[in-house]
């Protein structure tokens, strides 16, 4: 039986002294406390952020919490293939093997149809394209750790509503908000579902799980659709967003617990999905998620990596 608390950020168990982390994200929210959490039990962080300054002041937040952490800060933007390529380069640079990475970085329902520089629209591009370059890259490295790296990406319970359009994947016909989001979370829980998949039947040394933090009150609500609404009504709506987030869901502390319990956890399996236990799986302790019929579809899963090798130039 897991404990309550067991994989809360201030549990030191398991010791990971030794192990090297990225987690990106890592400046804010989920992927914060997530860092919070791999450093309180001694792993060596890398934390690629875009802003140096928000970078800055999340490393002296989290050395503050977490005295002797071992941090370091890495360029990256994950809405470019270029700085992407650069970033990989420069973590192989500073280590020789990853034990973890976690995909935690996103942008939710943004109001206005936007693009990477690359084309690719903005959610599908960062959330997935992104995260899926990024780990191609650093697939040697994570092959490189003792008994391989741990992959944890992050999907989110949006993913149960959503669906592959591969005629529009770029939503150039027709853009919604929230089908966008969608659409990326659902592609983010098939890549790890797939990536499971394909490292066991072709011995590749990486673990891929995935797993979502329910409900959880983070900073992602201002990248929403009420950011671009005038004045006081678009703050209004951000307040509301959040009352309700904190009344019905959970902390960031809690909702990183899920993507811990993912990376760490003895009973996490390759191709699982994790989250809150409580109703609806938007808070509680940590433990199986229900993965939705759309992210089951091989066929699905294997087509979704195929034309991503193709959009984002890089190949397994």
């Amino acid at each position: 039986m897991i404990g309550k608390h067991e994989w809360s950020v201030t549990n030191r168990q398991p010791s990971l002294k030794g192990r090297v982390a990225l987690v990106t994200g890592g400046n804010s929210g989920l992927g914060f406390e997530v860092a919070c959490g791999l450093a309180t039990r001694g792993a060596r962080l890398l934390l690629p952020v875009r802003s140096a300054a928000r970078g800055e002041a999340a490393l002296a937040a989290l050395q503050a919490r977490c005295p002797g952490a071992e941090a370091e800060l890495l360029t990256l933007n994950l809405a470019s293939l270029d700085s992407i390529a650069t970033c990989a380069t420069e973590v192989a640079h500073r280590t020789s093997r990853l034990d973890f990475l976690v995909n935690n970085a996103g942008v939710m329902a943004l109001a206005r149809r936007q693009e990477t520089a690359d084309g690719f629209e903005m959610q599908f591009g960062t959330n997935h394209l992104g995260h899926f370059a990024l780990t191609t890259r650093l697939r040697s490295l994570l092959e490189a750790a003792s008994g391989g790296g741990t992959v944890v990406t992050v999907a989110s319970l949006a993913a149960c509503k959503g669906a592959i359009h591969f005629d529009d994947l770029q939503s150039r016909r027709r853009y919604s908000p929230f089908g966008a989001y969608q659409q990326s979370k659902l592609s983010n829980l098939l890549f790890a579902r797939e990536l499971a998949r394909r490292a066991g039947e072709n011995g590749w040394n990486i673990h891929s799980r995935a797993a979502h933090p329910g409900w959880s009150s983070t900073s992602i609500i201002a990248n929403g659709p009420a950011s671009s609404l005038p004045g006081a009504v678009g703050k209004a709506e951000q307040v509301i967003g959040t009352a309700v987030l904190r009344v019905m869901g959970q902390s960031a502390a809690r909702g990183a617990e899920p993507l811990l319990y993912a990376a760490l956890s003895p009973a996490a399996r390759d191709g699982d999905y994790y989250g809150p236990q409580g109703t609806g799986e938007r808070r509680g302790p940590p433990g199986p998620a229900k993965v939705p019929p759309a992210a089951q579809k091989i066929s699905t899963a294997a087509r979704l990596w195929d034309v991503s090798e193709r959009l984002t130039g890089v190949a397994w």
